[in-house]
């Protein structure tokens, strides 16, 4: 008897990116409909990823998201609205990266530099 799972990869249960949840379980801990979901991929909002037999499937990081797009819709955010809102928090997070990234070098440089004078 062969192992059903060949040929997957195994996904870290801690790894916010996996996507695990399915359209039916997300909308269960959010508390909206299904419907609502379908059409905030539709809209492209927040895109889940699809599995094998092609049912939507939702990683922790993306239900955070969601979250935000509820809170936001609440507050009367249109759909083109959050959009906008959620691409600017990906570019400050990306700048936020690049920006730690830059300052790990500077520091880097400087402790050579310290190791330098020393000798």
């Amino acid at each position: 008897m062969g192992n059903p799972r060949r040929g997957r990869e195994p996904v870290e249960l801690d790894d916010a990116d996996a996507a695990l949840y399915t359209v039916g379980q997300v909308a269960q801990l959010l508390g909206v409909p299904v419907a609502q979901l379908r059409r905030l991929d539709e809209q492209e909002v927040v895109r889940p990823s699809r599995s094998e037999g092609n049912q939507r499937r939702y990683s922790r990081r993306q239900i955070a998201r969601l979250r935000d797009v509820l809170d936001l819709t609440s507050d009367g955010v249109t759909l083109a609205g959050v959009r906008r809102v959620l691409a600017l928090q990906d570019q400050v997070a990306d700048l936020e990266g690049r920006l730690a990234e830059a300052e790990a070098r500077l520091a880097a440089r400087d402790a050579q530099r310290s190791d330098g004078d020393g000798a």
